[in-house]
């Protein structure tokens, strides 16, 4: 970087407004990645603004990280620069929304949980229950490329997000998809945003399909004593005609180091195993649903079915909330903790437990593991306390989960959460697929120069 961060933020200025950039030490520092901080801020409240910036940037060669609420910029690797931080908050407004059409167009800086009232006058909803809801902006969330309980049912953000707008590295508006549902010009190029963590644009505009609301929702647990029990319970489901909004298989091993404040303390007696499903529809529907789930849990090991109850609204609200949140376990944590998210077949999910009990005991980390009955799994592992032998149990632990994904042994990893030092020695994308040569053509092509948040996701890229 040849400019000084003053020069810098003069320049912004220009595009954004004055009161809309920082270069104060004070202020730059919010926007840390990793240990990095940028030389400035822009908060820029138009597309046009984002165009004339990231034109500004691509000529000085200055490096962009595009954020939002900043709740998941711990996720990747330290990026190899860091001029510009670009705050997309300015952008929340609701462009256009047809509650008869379903569709829903909005700017990335909008929050969910206004999303989230926005759409609840209508009785519609977005099956977005992703980490950090009471912060998390829709573009963030999109960026990013966090689940939600929601797939189950629903599928992820990228299988109803109908069109979007972005700028590229060149600093050129861009456009893919449309508004409504049907639209079947061009390609779904805007999916390709999806998960990317801002590496290929800035996302202006984002057109999502919305869904009615829910009339009910029951949740359903059945503990078991062992994972094969609780693995085939879900595996039960998956064969009968059932279709519930999620299934949970929760367990967890010295899980009182892992808190948060709506933790169910009863999910987590003594290595037990509980499966939660939750399922939507008129009572009488539910009524079935708890029926016939119950006597899939037994059929599934009546020897390791230890109880099968529905929960009570309040116990169904604090259990959604811990669900929602257990990816983000690790930045919340009281003590050094990391997150691995692993994607494996359903059927691997037997052999997935017992690999991640028999890792955790070897290194002596406390662990929580949670797996999605479309086979994604978050494994969360902490350190006992702050001392340099805990520290260094729980990053054996890390590398140790790593290797086993890497070496095919428990499906795909990525370390979505851990102390920034870690990373100097560990890779938490792990080893790079056969498809990364054409990752890399695809960089080339949205971001030339490399500007965008460069060395953070898959391969450096």
């Amino acid at each position: 970087m040849s400019m000084t961060s003053t020069e810098i933020a003069s320049r912004l200025a220009e595009i954004a407004g004055a009161a809309n950039v920082a270069s104060d030490p004070a202020q730059t520092a919010a926007y840390r990645v990793d240990g990095k901080t940028p030389a400035a801020v822009a908060r820029p409240g138009s597309s046009e603004e984002v165009a004339g910036i990231v034109k500004f940037a691509a000529a000085e060669r200055l490096a962009i990280i595009p954020t939002g609420a900043r709740t998941k910029l711990g996720i990747g690797m330290p990026p190899r620069q860091y001029d510009l931080a670009l705050d997309m908050t300015g952008l929340d407004r609701v462009v256009a929304y047809d509650p008869g059409d379903l569709t829903l167009s909005v700017e990335p800086g909008i929050t969910l949980r206004k999303l989230e009232s926005v759409l609840g006058e209508h009785k519609q909803f977005l099956p977005l229950e992703v980490p950090f809801m009471d912060r998390a902006t829709a573009g963030g969330t999109i960026a990013s490329g966090v689940d939600s309980p929601l797939r189950q049912l629903y599928g992820t953000a990228r299988d109803y997000l109908l069109g979007m707008e972005f700028v590229t590295g060149d600093g050129v508006a861009t456009k893919s998809g449309g508004r409504v549902v049907k639209n079947v010009t061009g390609y779904d190029i805007h999916k390709l945003m999806a998960g990317a963590l801002g590496t290929l644009g800035v996302i202006t505009k984002i057109n999502l399909r919305t869904f009615p609301m829910p009339r009910m929702t029951r949740t359903y647990v059945a503990t078991f004593r062992w994972a094969n029990g609780a693995c085939e319970f879900r595996h039960a489901i998956a064969r009968s005609h059932l279709r519930p909004q999620s299934i949970e298989i929760i367990a967890a091993r010295d899980s009182s180091l892992l808190r948060l404040d709506d933790r169910p303390e009863a999910l987590f007696d003594k290595g037990r195993w509980s499966v939660l499903v939750s399922a939507a529809g008129e009572a009488g529907v539910l009524d079935r649903y708890r029926s016939e789930l119950e006597t899939l849990a037994r059929g599934a090991d009546r020897n390791a079915l230890e109880s099968f109850t529905e929960l009570s609204d309040a116990d169904q609200e604090r259990l959604t909330s811990y669900i929602r949140e257990f990816p983000a376990l690790a930045p919340k944590a009281s003590q050094p903790a990391a997150i691995l998210k692993i994607s494996a077949l359903p059927k691997s999910l037997v052999g997935l437990a017992e690999g991640i009990r028999s890792m955790a005991i070897k290194h002596d980390v406390p662990w929580a593991v949670m797996m999605r009955g479309v086979g994604v799994t978050y494994l969360a592992l902490m350190a006992r306390d702050q001392s340099a032998e805990s520290l260094r149990h729980l990053k054996d632990a890390c590398s140790s989960a790593l290797r086993c994904c890497v070496e095919r042994m428990w499906g795909r990893g990525v370390m979505l959460w851990c102390p920034p030092e870690f990373k100097r020695e560990m890779n938490v994308w792990g080893e790079s697929s056969s498809d990364f040569a054409l990752m890399q053509k695809l960089k080339n092509v949205f971001d030339a120069h490399g500007i965008f948040a460069p060395g953070r996701f898959v391969g450096g890229l």
